[in-house]
């Protein structure tokens, strides 16, 4: 029970060490995530049709 004790001591003390994003950072970062997966699924869509179409016409 000890060394659990220690452990959650030890991620308190370390969670105080770190440096959290301001609300103007974290904003942006937010942002930043949600246009790249944006972007990304557009992307992979737009191939995966591709490919598809390719595949029809091949079998065709």
């Amino acid at each position: 029970m000890q060394r659990l004790t220690d452990f959650f001591r030890g991620v308190i003390r370390e969670m105080k060490k770190v440096s959290w994003p301001k609300r103007k950072e974290l904003a942006s970062y937010t942002l930043i995530v949600l246009s790249t997966v944006v972007f990304m699924s557009l992307f992979f869509t737009v191939v995966d049709l591709g490919i598809s179409e390719l595949i029809r016409l091949v079998t065709k």
